[in-house]
C-alpha cells in the first residue's frame, strides 16, 4: 500500500528525496510519516505530518537537514533529506495512520547508504 522509492548511495553531504505514493484512493486524509532502521538497531521515527500538511514533527537528529512535503492530489508523501551523513544509512519505510503518533499502516522500505 506504501511503497517507498528514491533511495541510493551517496556520499555525505549529498542529497536524496523519497517519495511514497499509496494506490487510488487508499489512506487518503490520513497522517503520513517516515521511518527508518539501521541494521543491527531497532526502527526510529524520522518525520510525520498531518493530512492537511500543516502539522510536522521531526527526530531531534534530521531537524534543519530533513524536510517530510505532502501533495494529497497525488496521494503522495516527500522526504527530502540534505546534508546527509553517514549515520542516516538505513532502510527507510513510508507509513500512515489516523494521527501523526499513530502509523499502523506500513510500506516496503527502501535502502539509502550514506557513505563518508
Amino acid at each position: 500500500q506504501l511503497p517507498a522509492f528514491g533511495g541510493g548511495l551517496v556520499q555525505a553531504g549529498g542529497s536524496l528525496r523519497l517519495s511514497c505514493a499509496a494506490s487510488g484512493h487508499t489512506l487518503r486524509g490520513y497522517a503520513k510519516g517516515w521511518f527508518r532502521q539501521a541494521p543491527g538497531k531497532e526502527r526510529e521515527f524520522v518525520a510525520a505530518n498531518s493530512w492537511s500538511g500543516g502539522s510536522t514533527n521531526y527526530a531531534d537528529s534530521v531537524k534543519g537537514r530533513f524536510t517530510i512535503s505532502r501533495d494529497n492530489a497525488k496521494n503522495t508523501v516527500y522526504l527530502q533529506m540534505n546534508s546527509l551523513k553517514p549515520e542516516d544509512t538505513a532502510v527507510y519505510y513510508c507509513a500512515a495512520g489516523p494521527r501523526m503518533d499513530d502509523m499502523n499502516y506500513w510500506g516496503k522500505g527502501t535502502l539509502v547508504t550514506v557513505s563518508s
